[in-house]
């Protein structure tokens, strides 16, 4: 069920995103930036929880989007800070929107009791799975 839901719910922000040209895929890299804040992509990988190659591919495509920008990392030679561009920060403001929109009508219904206990039941089920991947990373 929790695979259906998270399924439906990246589709109905995709639907809702695709007329201002974002997708879903976006929405991590948007809300750790949103605040002005210059990143590195190994920072953005870990706020993310994706894979360096999805971000790589996701920062690439938010570049020619014209959603970041990119500039040396005066600290790291080898790595780059990227932050939101003018019109990133536009459209951040309307993915922020379309976030709440899309929550609202995925909790359309419940009592504020049910809301609440199933976003504690929902940190509890990340946070196992956290601690499993954790475990089984360590026995490697």
């Amino acid at each position: 069920m929790t695979n259906w839901a998270a399924r439906l719910l990246a589709r109905t922000i995709d639907t809702r995103l695709k007329p201002i040209g974002m997708s879903s895929g976006y929405m991590p890299v948007m809300f750790a930036l949103a605040h002005g804040a210059a990143l590195s992509q190994r920072a953005l990988t870990e706020f993310a929880e994706i894979e360096q190659p999805t971000m790589a591919a996701t920062l690439s495509r938010m570049e020619r989007d014209g959603l970041i920008r990119r500039r040396p990392d005066p600290e790291d030679r080898r790595a780059w800070l990227y932050s939101l561009s003018p019109e990133g920060l536009e459209k951040s403001i309307k993915v922020r929107e379309a976030g709440r929109e899309i929550n609202e009508a995925a909790l359309a219904g419940l009592s504020e009791a049910e809301r609440e206990a199933l976003l504690a039941g929902l940190a509890k089920v990340v946070a196992n799975l956290e601690t499993f991947l954790g475990s089984a990373k360590a026995t490697r």
